[in-house]
């Protein structure tokens, strides 16, 4: 049996909770058809758009006076995981109702620890929540909105640090789950960025640790032997969308590298991917990670699917 953390992408989610019952619910049948293979499974995913809205709402709530104060932005991102993670749940039990399985799931509300020198909080580059004109855009950053950048073309958004994992601050927890036989929910949105005190205390801060980064810190701690990178390409490509586009079915973390030097992965989309999946191949001898689509990942364990990712 293979432990297989699953870092699930935006395409796996919604962004109305509609929306998102409706995705999830097709996740799952992809999620279960793991397990089916003999895996055990932990589940990641990312909370983009997510923890914008409740970020956004409850700033305008807190403007019009309906709430005493802003929520600050640890307080929304754990309210994301929590929603997200209702959604999960609740898909994950009713497939595995019907495919007659017995393990239980449980959400594990997770902070993520980061290092406060970290140069990322001088420099916020995650972009969260709706997309803006430039004049929208200029206009909440005179009122003292954050920052806002354009985003690859399709309109300017709010930008937050997004600092690189150092632990997971509730590792025991989940690995107290999955001995007991539990489906875990983790990391989601990449885990509640916190910083350690000189006490030994953690206190959250205003960042967004990207989803892949974390599932790979999780993936870590977990001793997976698989860390699954879902997005919405089948395989990795380099020359993406060029006419000599070109599949990669296998690539080892050196010619990852590679091709990162030359420019062939996106910064805001396959790149983060591509980084982590290398630095869980060098993690430990035997380890892979997989970028595969949702719907073919079942594929992937037999290379059907999928671009696997080796030392």
């Amino acid at each position: 049996m293979a432990r297989i953390v699953v870092a699930l992408g935006g395409n796996a989610l919604g962004n109305t909770p509609a929306e998102q019952r409706e995705k999830v619910a097709e996740a799952a049948r992809t999620l279960v058809g793991l397990i089916e293979q003999g895996n055990e499974i932990v589940v990641a995913h990312g909370n983009g758009p997510q923890v914008g809205m409740i970020n956004l709402g409850l700033s305008h709530a807190a403007a019009d006076g309906v709430i005493k104060a802003e929520m600050p932005f640890p307080e929304c991102g754990a309210m994301s995981q929590g929603y997200i993670g209702y959604h999960l749940q609740n898909a994950i039990l009713r497939r595995m109702r019907e495919r007659r399985l017995p393990w239980s799931v449980c959400t594990v509300v997770t902070q993520v620890e980061v290092d406060p020198a970290d140069p990322a909080f001088q420099n916020p580059t995650k972009p969260i929540g709706s997309f803006y004109s430039e004049a929208e855009a200029a206009a909440r950053m005179a009122a003292g909105d954050g920052v806002y950048k354009e985003d690859a073309g399709r309109g300017w958004r709010k930008v937050v640090p997004s600092p690189i994992p150092v632990d997971i601050v509730e590792k025991e927890s989940v690995l107290s789950l999955l001995r007991d036989d539990f489906v875990v929910v983790a990391c989601g949105g990449g885990g509640i960025p916190v910083v350690k005190r000189a006490e030994g205390d953690y206190e959250g801060v205003a960042a967004v640790i990207d989803k892949d980064f974390a599932s790979e810190c999780l993936a870590e701690v977990c001793d997976a032997d698989f860390l699954f990178i879902l997005t919405a390409v089948d395989r990795v490509c380099i020359n993406f969308n060029k006419p000599d586009q070109r599949e990669l079915k296998e690539m080892t973390a050196a010619e990852a590298e590679s091709f990162a030097a030359e420019g062939q992965f996106a910064p805001g989309s396959m790149l983060p991917k591509v980084k982590a999946a290398v630095k869980f191949a060098r993690s430990k001898p035997g380890r892979r990670a997989v970028i595969c689509s949702l719907e073919k990942a079942t594929l992937a364990m037999s290379g059907e699917s999928g671009t696997i990712v080796t030392a």
